[in-house]
């Protein structure tokens, strides 16, 4: 069955260079990071490193250069996204425009939107949220009640996101709203729009994590007007674009090295003492980040080759899941006295152990995941 294929991709001579070139370039950038902040990552935002990235050309890389792209491969952006997240970059305030809102616009966006925007995404200027998950509906976006009605000059929105990750720091937002209330299917009548996080009737108010951290806000839309041309794609066409959108938030390495600055912690902090329990933990968490590192760069070659590999995606993002929280357990399991005594290997492990809760959740419950992965093989 082709949805459980995902065949193998080489790394190219060009993919290689280009990742010498990146480590290179992190090992001067974020050699003062600290392990706990490295641990955060893709939640962590500087933007002053994002312009970084976009003046080595290392955004918007796969799209085309009248856009402000470089026209490179999608196997080479994922040797610099793999090569970001291995090292603890901090990634957050361009991750979703670069991942997912930056190739929703080129497929589905007008000349308009696609001109304004992308240039700026490319230079590591412009960052977007994404509005899908509200109150009472989380993980199922069929289930969204933020309305945008048509009136005279543009679109009246009235509804409310949640868990809408850094919201407080985006420029845009692409928002999945009802359009049609009386549509006979759940997942008919939605549109997708371009929001200005500036529009009038738009408020950003903070969630704060159980560690303290303010990533995840509430967006609530109060009346507020959106121009006619704010509508992206075809109205009551926002399922499958939204679908589309899915595909590449959820095939990502960032679904497997959430948690890996701790395997990093674990090796180093232990030595050449580590005990045979503790290496052979390390050895599992070490094969079954290979095996989702051979599925995840398959994807990013299907896509390459204008492939739909919406199924192994999810795959990906599940198992993936998975053992981002199992790594943390693994960690505060083994008693090796090197590990615990290392401060850095205990504000790593702290740090994930109240964040990997989260890790099954974002880009789609588990359960899910599983019922799509279910109907994908027919199984349901």
């Amino acid at each position: 069955m082709t949805a459980r294929r995902f065949p193998l991709v080489a790394e190219s001579a060009e993919a290689a260079a280009l990742r010498k070139d990146v480590r290179e370039f992190l090992a001067v950038e974020i050699a003062d990071r600290p392990p706990v902040k490295r641990a955060e990552t893709w939640t962590g935002a500087d933007p002053s490193f994002s312009a970084k990235l976009g003046a080595r050309g290392w955004l918007g890389m796969t799209w085309p250069k009248r856009y402000g792209g470089h026209e490179r491969s999608a196997l080479e952006r994922y040797v610099v996204i793999e090569e970001l997240l291995a090292a603890g970059a901090p990634v957050a305030a361009h991750w979703i425009a670069d991942r997912q809102s930056g190739p929703t616009l080129l497929r589905f966006g007008t000349e308009a939107q696609r001109s304004k925007i992308l240039p700026a995404i490319a230079r590591g200027e412009c960052f977007f949220c994404i509005g899908m998950s509200e109150p009472d509906a989380g993980s199922d976006l069929a289930a969204v009640r933020t309305r945008a009605v048509r009136e005279s000059g543009g679109w009246r929105i009235n509804g409310t996101k949640l868990w809408t990750t850094n919201g407080h720091l985006a420029h845009y937002m692409i928002l999945l709203a009802r359009t049609d209330s009386n549509a006979e299917g759940r997942h008919d009548g939605l549109s997708q729009f371009l929001v200005d996080m500036k529009a009038p009737g738009v408020t950003v108010r903070p969630i704060y994590a159980l560690s303290g951290e303010h990533e995840f806000n509430e967006v609530h839309f109060e009346d507020a007007l959106l121009p006619e041309d704010a509508l992206l794609g075809s109205e009551d066409e926002g399922w499958k674009q939204v679908m589309s959108e899915l595909a590449h938030e959820r095939s990502g390495p960032e679904r497997f090295l959430s948690s890996f600055i701790l395997m990093a912690e674990m090796a180093r902090a232990a030595g050449p003492g580590l005990s045979d329990r503790a290496a052979e933990a390390l050895g599992r968490l070490s094969a079954h980040v290979a095996v989702l590192r051979v599925m995840s760069r398959s994807v990013a070659g299907q896509l390459e080759q204008g492939g739909d590999p919406s199924l192994q995606a999810v795959i990906v993002k599940d198992l993936g899941a998975v053992l981002e929280q199992e790594i943390p357990e693994v960690a505060r399991s083994l008693t090796d006295p090197a590990l615990w005594a290392d401060p850095d290997f205990r504000a790593v492990l702290s740090y994930l152990t109240l964040n990997s809760v989260a890790f099954s959740l974002r880009g789609g419950a588990r359960e899910i995941l599983r019922g799509i992965i279910a109907r994908g093989l027919g199984l349901r």
